[in-house]
């Protein structure tokens, strides 16, 4: 009656609670998505409550309609669907389907009502299904779990769940339409109370996988019903939810000794209340059954109350399984449930996750000698809680080969290391998701040289704490420990090391002589590092994968380079290119993809820019030369320079020009010959100016009654500068070498930049005689002004002379020098030169009609005609 009262209010819960399908609300016209080329549709979680049939092609083969408001289905819903193969309908408020309803779906192979509101199983509906092979239709408000005749036909079904939370109990024809068929999993669903088990109900099922979720709180003999109808069949896995929900099983009898009977892979007890007693039960019919697995998960431990330890040692000591899984224990109490820890003995993989055990007795170590895999992750697990210096832990575990201490609390690698020193035959360490890697935990360690594989992910490393991790890995995981730099010298030591985990860390720099010569496969993608080379990993000559992408990347000519030689030679395959290659910098290419990115040839190849740049110089200078010679720009740019050697050192001079007196600016020598030049063009050119230049030349200036030595001498001394104009004509005289010779040796006195020589002709200073020593010194060692040919450069001649003549001053004698000419013309001395094939004695004078005109004004032609005449060569 109570169960009844029960099931009215649920029924009566759900009919409240469910929206009532006359008032539906509004939805968009096209709900569902359609995919896979019409062939799929997914409408899951729309809140809808009818089936958009209009809006479903014909192709359809598979529509996910779960998660929605759908309260029934009908007939016309998926008539139009022939091709349906897949329909799942769970999690909605379906309580009626017509009987019709997949009369058009004959293919259906996957059909999923679990979890709706239906009162019986609808198997007049289901009768066209002939292809079913999965039939999920449990957790329904069915109030019996009795299959119709129809189902016999389901010859290809694989998988069945059936029943619900109504269920109070299974009879022995419930399932006799599958005693012919084998499936692959069958589930039976049932009240928490569960009332009544007729002997025999599960006898005709065959399956593989067999699950339970009944509790048999107030029935807990229907176990040994139950393991019986199962007994001496093969399956590989069985599971219990909630075998005891509500009470502790506090009886004598042994609910379990079915289990001996039955051979399975693994037993799974999900849920559920478990006492001391009670476990005692299973494990010691575990000992003698054929099952290898274990499973014990989210079960409720507590100890049972008249249990009394007799010192006499533990009820189990011969549990022999291939492995034993204790996941999310409430006590961590189960571990030594009976005070021992002998049924660990014979256990090859031990799994301890979630039971937050804060201790590790001395004996626990000593009695798993059988273990190979010892996995404790997910606990809360101290330095001091798993390592206990007052224990001897010599000879402890001798078989265990991997151990996994994942996601505690471990601080110091040191402490890890005396752990697990005297395991001999361990070669796998996982101790990622801890708190290790610090420098000063991470110092002294000893490691037994087994150890090939360590998984170390999600620490804290600093560089240091490298060199206290095994160096005889041969896979390292060092995955997200916030390493920023390597220390390449623990590389070098581990000489075996195959693969190599770095992602996820913030390492800036990839060291360019990173010696490893075994090293197969690297990640390092996810650092912070952005630039990557060739010469980076050309000491890996086994390398053969690379896994480098989500960098910060400087898009460069160096890391186009890298690409393009990995790619094209394809000994290093990059796993991850090129979708998580982006450029970082610079900011124009700020997340492109670098396979997108292509510098120029010229900007990436070293000698082609060499080329360039050597092709383009060459070219430059061509031109240069050519407007050289078209311009005669070396001339001016000789010219220039020696304005400024003139400047330079007029102004050194200056002191001790201003402090000298001298009558004229110049003294001026020149052959006969270049008479015409010096009138025609030096005179005009440096008198005739605002500023004029005050010269001497013999022609003018000398003193009419003296003796031409004499001229030349008193006159070259009053001279600031002395101006040789050489020529042919001027090398070819004995009397220019003669007056060469005496002027030099009269003015020995003069600073060497007050002697200017202007070459009137080309002279080579070689083909001089020997006896002209003196002017091939002065060719050979001062700089000279060169007459040019070509009238456009004749202007910077001047230049360049008026700047080595330095400004014109007033010079002392020159106001008395203008009244002389003024009044008298005498102060001109008239001197004609003789031929070069003429001599001394031979000489008369050729006085020209001006030379005349002074004589006889000045009245000294005696003394004239009594002068002996010696030619001067204006040098």
């Amino acid at each position: 009656m109570i169960w009844k009262l029960i099931n009215l209010c649920v029924l009566l819960s759900r009919a409240l609670t469910s929206p009532t399908p006359s008032s539906p609300p509004i939805t968009e016209e096209r709900p569902c998505h359609i995919y896979n080329f019409g062939r799929s549709a997914d409408c899951l979680g729309r809140q809808l409550y009818s089936v958009p049939r209009r809006q479903f092609p014909s192709t359809l083969e598979q529509i996910d309609f779960s998660y929605n408001r759908l309260q029934a289905v009908h007939v016309d819903d998926f008539a139009h669907l022939p091709q349906l193969r897949i329909l799942q309908l769970q999690y909605n408020n379906i309580s009626h389907i017509d009987n019709n309803a997949f009369k058009n779906n004959a293919l259906l192979e996957h059909l999923d009502i679990f979890n709706n509101s239906l009162q019986e199983i609808p198997a007049t509906a289901l009768t066209p299904l002939l292809n079913l092979k999965k039939l999920y239709m449990s957790n329904n408000l069915y109030k019996h779990a009795t299959l119709a005749d129809s189902f016999s036909k389901f010859l290809k079904l694989q998988l069945l769940s059936m029943g619900g939370p109504l269920v109070m109990g299974l009879k022995k024809a419930d399932f006799q339409p599958l005693k012919n068929m084998k499936l692959q999993s069958f589930a039976i669903k049932c009240s928490s109370n569960l009332s009544y088990y007729e002997p025999g109900s599960l006898e005709v099922i065959q399956t593989m996988q067999m699950g339970f979720d009944m509790a048999i709180d107030q029935l807990p003999n229907a176990l040994l019903y139950m393991l019986r109808d199962l007994a001496n069949k093969t399956f590989s896995f069985i599971q219990f939810r909630n075998l005891f929900e509500f009470t502790y099983y506090m009886g004598k009898e042994d609910i379990f000794e079915g289990l001996k009977y039955i051979t399975a892979s693994q037993l799974t007890f999900h849920r559920g209340k478990f006492n001391e007693n009670l476990l005692r039960m299973a494990l010691m019919n575990l000992q003698i059954a054929p099952i290898k697995m274990l499973r014990l998960q989210y079960i409720d431990f507590a100890r049972s109350p008249t249990f009394v330890d007799s010192g006499a040692g533990s009820s189990i000591t011969d549990l022999a399984l291939n492995k034993l899984d204790l996941w999310y224990i409430s006590n961590p109490d189960v571990l030594r449930f009976d005070w021992r820890f002998t049924w660990f003995n014979k256990i090859r993989e031990l799994s301890i996750q979630n039971v937050y055990f804060n201790s590790v007795p001395c004996d626990a170590w000593v009695e798993m000698e059988g273990v190979e895999f010892l996995d404790v992750s997910n606990n809360r697990l101290k330095d001091e809680f798993i390592f206990n210096q007052l224990c001897n832990y010599k000879g402890s575990m001798p078989n265990l080969r991997t151990f996994n201490t994942s996601t505690n609390d471990l601080t110091s690698l040191k402490v890890l290391s005396l752990l697990t020193k005297e395991f001999k035959q361990l070669q796998e360490l996982d101790f990622s998701n801890n708190q290790l890697g610090s420098a000063i935990n991470s110092q002294n360690c000893v490691w037994h040289q087994n150890i090939t594989r360590v998984i170390a992910h999600h620490n804290q490393f600093v560089s240091e704490a490298l060199h206290c991790l095994p160096t005889t890995v041969h896979y390292l995981d060092l995955s997200y420990c916030n390493l920023d730099q390597l220390d390449i010298t623990y590389f070098e030591k581990t000489t075996n090391l195959k693969k190599l985990l770095l992602s996820g860390n913030k390492i800036k720099f990839i060291p360019s002589k990173w010696k490893s010569p075994s090293l197969q496969s690297l990640a390092l993608d996810g650092n912070s590092f952005g630039l990557v080379s060739m010469a980076s990993f050309q000491d890996m000559p086994q390398l053969s994968q690379l896994s480098a992408g989500n960098n910060p990347y400087h898009c460069t000519c160096e890391l186009h380079a890298f690409i393009e030689d990995t790619i094209s030679k394809g000994k290093v395959n990059l796993t991850d290119w090129p979708q998580n290659y982006r450029c970082y910098h610079p900011e124009a290419f700020l997340n492109t993809f670098v396979s997108k990115y292509f510098p120029g040839k010229v900007a990436c190849d070293i000698r082609l820019v060499i080329i360039i740049c050597v092709a383009t110089t060459a070219a430059v200078i061509l031109i240069l030369m050519l407007i050289c010679y078209i311009f005669d720009l070396p001339w001016y740019t000789k010219a220039t320079y020696q304005i400024i050697r003139a400047k330079y050192r007029a102004h050194k001079e200056k002191s001790a020009v201003e402090s000298g007196t001298f009558t004229y600016h110049a003294f001026i020598s020149y052959s006969h010959s270049d008479a015409d030049w010096v009138r025609d063009q030096l005179l005009p050119c440096l008198e005739n100016n605002r500023n004029p230049y005050r010269l001497c030349i013999h022609e003018r200036d000398f003193m009419p009654g003296k003796w031409i030595i004499d001229n030349i001498i008193e006159n070259i001394e009053s001279s600031r500068k002395v101006i040789f104009v050489l020529s042919r004509s001027f090398v070819n005289s004995e009397w220019c070498n003669y007056e060469l010779y005496f002027a030099q040796q009269k003015a020995m006195g003069k600073t060497f930049s007050d002697v200017i020589l202007v070459v009137k002709e080309p002279i080579d200073p070689r083909s001089l005689p020997s006896k002209y020593c003196r002017l091939k010194k002065m060719l050979s060692t001062k700089t000279y002004l060169e007459w040019p040919q070509q009238v456009n450069q004749q202007a910077f001649f001047w230049l360049q002379l008026k700047s080595v003549l330095g400004k014109p001053t007033m010079t002392c004698e020159e106001t008395q020098s203008l009244r002389n000419r003024t009044s008298s013309v005498g102060g001109i001395s008239v001197i004609a030169y003789p031929r070069e094939d003429e001599t001394p004695d031979a000489v008369t004078p050729n006085v020209n009609k001006e030379e005349e005109a002074i004589n006889e004004t000045n009245g000294n032609n005696d003394n004239l005609s009594n002068q002996r005449p010696i030619p001067l060569v204006a040098v």
